[in-house]
């Protein structure tokens, strides 16, 4: 019955309407174009998207490349306000730690520390990964999940859908996939999160990342998540299958979980070394010594000041009454202010 219902919602569903809920989306925003050259350029963006991204390559810290599909601006432009004005109303599993809407406070890291924490202070941990998870993302995967019938009319959700994937396929590097992958994602969440509850088992996923802690057993855990994924058209990548007992050091993104969710204490010592140097000898002769340069640019020192305040707050959010980052913290924004009135 609820299949027959589906096939009818749109039944009287003109191509007007469908026209107007497309620039109801303001997928282009606010251009003064007349309505038609709005429509005739969504429909040319999502007929041609390959012609619209360009192909990324990064190094992998432990080898191999990793290879980013980057949109063109206008197709990026498009995708974001996918992003904020569809996407962002459908929310994702509550185990689903990546990608998610925040307050206007929240970043990438809270994420991270959500997601870590759930696995805190078990005695054992189990760590899965899918292999090539977007692009194992197809086509008619993104239009059930992310633009389904109920939703969207087809003509509407076959062209939000276009324009959010490279072909037949999800790409890593659109700032629509993230979204649209935990929408992808959210029955496998929802079932193993249920599943898991029912074991004594915590469950979280963070993108391609599952972790599972508690008592239990691994195999049994890791046939009952493989056998949905595959079901799905997922595969696991088995070379990082990892199964981590409490007499052993414990990581969850990035984070040491054996008592709480923290940075190790290498990433910390490491941090506050590089910042005793700073404040010792001053940023740039640091900078200059660390990067056997004899030249630096004011905006060079910026950015590394930059990146240790993000060093900083990541450490901040797993221990926010540590003292001595507290001050550091307080000191590195101070000293950015200055160098950054220097470049004005």
């Amino acid at each position: 019955m609820w299949s027959v219902g589906r096939k009818e919602l749109w039944r009287y569903c003109t191509r007007e309407h469908c026209r107007d809920m497309l620039l109801s989306f303001q997928l282009l925003g606010e251009n003064g174009w007349p309505e038609d050259k709005e429509i005739a350029c969504l429909y040319a963006l999502a007929n041609h998207s390959e012609r619209h991204y360009e192909k990324i390559r990064i190094p992998k810290k432990r080898g191999g490349v990793r290879t980013l599909l980057a949109p063109d601006p206008l197709l990026k432009y498009v995708q974001r306000n996918l992003l904020n004005h569809v996407l962002e109303g459908r929310p994702a599993a509550d185990c689903a730690a990546a990608y998610r809407k925040r307050d206007e406070n929240s970043t990438a890291l809270c994420g991270i520390v959500e997601n870590a924490a759930v696995h805190a202070g078990q005695p054992l941990l189990m760590k899965l990964d899918i292999q090539d998870f977007f692009g194992n993302i197809t086509f008619p995967m993104v239009l059930h999940h992310a633009f389904p019938a109920r939703y969207f009319p087809p003509a509407v959700g076959n062209l939000l859908t276009a324009l959010c994937c490279y072909g037949e396929y999800l790409p890593q590097g659109a700032p629509t996939s993230p979204a649209v992958s935990n929408l992808v994602m959210r029955p496998f969440d929802e079932f193993m999160q249920k599943w898991c509850s029912e074991q004594g088992v915590s469950y979280s996923r963070y993108c391609d990342d599952m972790t599972f802690s508690g008592d239990f057993d691994p195999k049994k855990v890791r046939k009952k998540a493989e056998g949905f994924l595959q079901a799905m058209g997922f595969e696991l990548n088995h070379k990082k299958t990892r199964v981590i007992s409490k007499a052993a050091r414990q990581t969850v993104t990035g984070l040491v979980v054996n008592d709480k969710a923290q940075t190790s204490v290498q990433f910390r010592k490491s941090l506050r070394q590089e910042i005793y140097y700073c404040r010792k000898f001053g940023v740039e002769d640091h900078l200059k010594y660390r990067q056997n340069k004899e030249e630096l640019t004011k905006g060079e020192a910026v950015h590394y000041l930059q990146q240790l305040l993000g060093r900083v707050n990541y450490v901040c959010l797993t221990r926010p009454e540590d003292p001595w980052f507290l001050e550091a913290k307080k000191w590195l924004k101070a000293i950015l202010v200055v160098y950054l009135l220097e470049i004005r």
